[in-house]
């Protein structure tokens, strides 16, 4: 087995406690509640040499920390304002554009494609697409795939 590329899942009961104060001291790093690895590893009482030897290879699992991608195509006129209102909709529905790209404006309309991280606090993506859909200066939204 490569073990650059395995990966198990484990309760954290079954996780030896040195790799659960490795993933405490990143929370606290990355929440800037610490300033440096020292101090962190400090305050979680272990060794900066554990530290570092296990920081790259252990991780939280968060089930529903990644969301489902929508790419949806959507045609606007070229007006200012216009994108900025289509991705304030998309932040109300708390959802994360990955990727956007508008075509140059043929005759004052243009077409955006958009990659949308959906999460479960999203709700129904029918509602966001139509939420968009109902904007003044947005001729079309469509959905045209999920992952």
């Amino acid at each position: 087995m490569d073990e650059n590329t395995s990966f198990f899942v484990l309760r954290a009961k079954a996780v030896p406690e040195v790799l659960l104060k490795v993933v405490e001291a990143k929370r606290l790093l990355e929440s800037g509640k610490v300033d440096s690895v020292q101090e962190a590893t400090e305050r979680v009482a272990i060794s900066r040499s554990s530290f570092y030897k296990y920081k790259d290879d252990i991780f939280p699992y968060h089930e529903n920390e990644k969301g489902k991608t929508v790419n949806m195509v959507i045609q606007l006129d070229d007006e200012p304002g216009i994108l900025s209102t289509v991705l304030k909709t998309i932040a109300e529905f708390k959802a994360n554009v990955l990727t956007i790209h508008q075509s140059i404006p043929v005759d004052g309309i243009a077409s955006l494609s958009l990659s949308i991280d959906v999460f479960p606090e999203t709700g129904e993506v029918e509602d966001m697409k139509n939420s968009i859909e109902s904007l003044q200066g947005i001729h079309y939204a469509k959905i045209l795939a999920r992952e």
